[in-house]
């Protein structure tokens, strides 16, 4: 079943003196992880009430692993923009499409933004109009 309230969840786990430090640890990464990042106030709040600031390094590292620590209104921003495929003809064991294709479709239509793509986007049109095969 999936978590509705995460935090609800976690609280009483985190709360609890029977649990060693490095399992409260484990707790807060899970719910970074689930979350896909959370805020610096609310990380903070959850390294406070825990009393594992000689420890948050080992939460806070995860950042140079590309693990979203700490979310931001700007990563978000980042994120290419998804087609909708949901009248495509699929095969049974392929449902997803990966990110990388709707970007090389864009690619192709020389639709890329060149704030994201400064390399891309300014490229030539093609010499013969066909465009890329």
């Amino acid at each position: 079943q999936k978590v509705k309230d995460s935090m609800r969840v976690l609280l009483p786990v985190l709360l609890n003196k029977s649990h060693e430090s490095y399992d409260k640890i484990r707790a807060i990464l899970l719910y970074i992880f689930s979350t896909n990042g959370t805020t610096q106030e609310n990380l903070d709040k959850l390294i406070q009430n825990v009393q594992i600031e000689s420890d948050s390094d080992m939460i806070r590292n995860w950042k140079y692993l590309d693990v979203p620590v700490i979310s931001s209104s700007a990563a978000q921003q980042h994120k290419h923009p998804r087609r909708d495929r949901s009248s495509e003809e699929t095969f049974q064991l392929s449902r997803w499409t990966p990110v990388i294709k709707d970007v090389m479709e864009d690619a192709i239509e020389n639709k890329l933004p060149s704030k994201d793509w400064p390399y891309c986007s300014q490229c030539p049109p093609t010499w013969n109009g066909s465009g890329a095969v």
